[in-house]
């Protein structure tokens, strides 16, 4: 009997011994990022789809996005923040000084208080969108993140992106975030009351 226990004893202690696995992401981040995805994944179509060309094309001021700019701006950066993404999350496990908090990041979709100007390479304006086709290739794009999101066993808090001050979680949420950005930035465009009626 004594055999048995010192046996067992030292399976333990070795078990303690061995190096620490990576983590997979916890159950509630899986689901609060997933169900972030799956919003702003319906409600950019559910904004844009029954749009005529006229309100597609409207811009309010000069300067000002039209709503199909602000969708092919969401085409054009996306594909860059995904990389970004892959980058932080593949390089090995590091700290960050002064790390953003999830709520930093959610507030980030939210607060349109604050207006930032996105760099050159990523503004439309004056690009000529054909709003099937960039749908269709947000869409793809959507897709290929929300089953990540929904399938990776990756240790995504212990990774990190310093260009962004988060980690590499909070990075494909933030990509999530910034549709969100824009989806209200849609919809202040289409309470505009010039916006056209039809």
């Amino acid at each position: 009997m004594r055999t048995v226990r010192t046996i067992a004893s030292f399976a333990v202690l070795a078990a303690w011994m061995l190096p620490a696995t990576a983590a997979s992401m916890s159950q509630r981040d899986r689901e609060r990022l997933v169900a972030h995805l799956e919003m702003t994944g319906s409600w950019l179509p559910g904004e844009v789809s029954s749009l005529s060309p006229e309100q597609l094309s409207y811009r309010s001021a000069p300067g000002r996005w039209t709503v199909a700019e602000v969708v092919e701006h969401l085409v054009i950066a996306e594909p860059e923040y995904w990389k970004l993404f892959q980058d932080g999350a593949a390089h090995p496990a590091r700290e960050l000084k002064n790390k953003a908090s999830d709520a930093d990041v959610l507030w980030y979709g939210i607060d349109r208080t604050r207006h930032e100007k996105t760099e050159a390479r990523k503004d439309p304006q004056g690009l000529k969108v054909n709003i099937s086709e960039a749908l269709a290739r947000f869409a793809k794009m959507h897709a290929t993140m929300l089953s990540y999101a929904a399938t990776t066993t990756d240790d995504l808090r212990s990774h990190t992106v310093p260009e962004w001050g988060v980690d590499a979680y909070q990075c494909l949420l933030e990509i999530s975030t910034h549709e969100q950005r824009h989806i209200l930035q849609i919809r202040e465009i289409k309470a505009d009351p010039n916006f056209p009626k039809h």
